[in-house]
């Protein structure tokens, strides 16, 4: 667990034992029975935390306390969060044989279902949600179900929905503007893109896409969004896939080299690109 977590928890137990004049064994039963609970960690760990920290932390704590709804949740959803998705629907299985799940982990089941690529499993998770659970990810599933088939209305009534439920909307527009690029709506793609990072400038994954759809219309300059260099270097790695797919050799050369000369340590691959570029243009 990071300092960060270790701290927090520390914290907890102090305030859970500190200012009282209570005698030894009195102050043992005061300290709650899970540190977690008294520090609200779980939360920390399934948003801000590292998925990976998360994952080991409630596989320890599923360990020591099996029956603990709260802890295989905390699993099933850290485990989606490290993208480790086959795990991750076995413990949403495990969840509904024991009668623990409710509708919104059934709906998080749909989720990981769709992303692999399970959709009959995804729909009928959908088709049994409760008609009162009305959720913005519950129309968001909605919409990517919508997008698999190729219902393209459907879709957009469906993230319109998931919008108009939440304050930060920003996975929901990230989800529409896939979906609009799909399509080959590329102008709208970037502009729904655009908007994913007005509500959190720090989403990668949109902060990517909009450099792709724009790519994909023959612009290849980064967009000015804040990003850290590792992200740029990733984003014209990218770019330069793009160029070279539009035979664009000499744009691809630029973006590649400039992938290098941002984060050369991680970019390995953009290395071998370029080096098989020159080559060409050698020959």
């Amino acid at each position: 667990m990071s300092r960060r977590l270790h701290a927090v928890a520390a914290l907890a137990l102090v305030a859970a034992i500190a200012g009282c004049t209570q005698t030894i064994e009195e102050r043992e039963k005061s300290i709650p029975k899970s540190v977690i609970d008294a520090a609200e960690l779980t939360d920390l760990l399934l948003t801000a935390g590292d998925p990976e920290e998360a994952v080991s932390y409630f596989q320890s704590a599923l360990a020591n306390e099996p029956d603990r709804a709260d802890f295989r949740r905390g699993l099933a959803v850290s485990l989606a969060r490290a993208k480790r998705y086959p795990e991750s629907a076995r413990v949403y299985q495990e969840m509904i044989a024991l009668s623990q799940a409710e509708p919104a982990d059934n709906l998080e089941y749909a989720l990981v279902s769709a992303r692999l690529d399970k959709w009959t499993d995804a729909e009928s998770l959908i088709a049994q949600l409760p008609t009162g659970f009305n959720s913005a990810r519950r129309h968001m599933a909605e919409g990517m179900l919508a997008d698999h088939k190729k219902n393209w209305a459907e879709a957009d009534a469906a993230y319109a929905r998931a919008e108009n439920l939440t304050t930060n909307p920003a996975n929901i527009l990230n989800n529409w503007g896939v979906s609009l690029m799909s399509r080959g709506d590329f102008p709208a793609a970037a502009s729904t893109f655009e908007r994913a990072l007005s509500f959190n400038s720090r989403l990668f994954n949109a902060k990517n896409n909009l450099a792709i759809a724009r790519g994909l219309q023959g612009n290849f300059q980064l967009p000015v969004v804040p990003m850290t260099e590792t992200e740029k270097a990733i984003i014209l790695n990218n770019l330069g896939l793009i160029a070279m797919r539009k035979n664009e050799r000499r744009i691809a050369k630029g973006l590649f080299a400039a992938a290098v000369d941002i984060h050369p340590q991680h970019y390995r691959e953009a290395a071998d690109r370029l080096a098989a570029l020159e080559s060409v243009v050698e020959n």
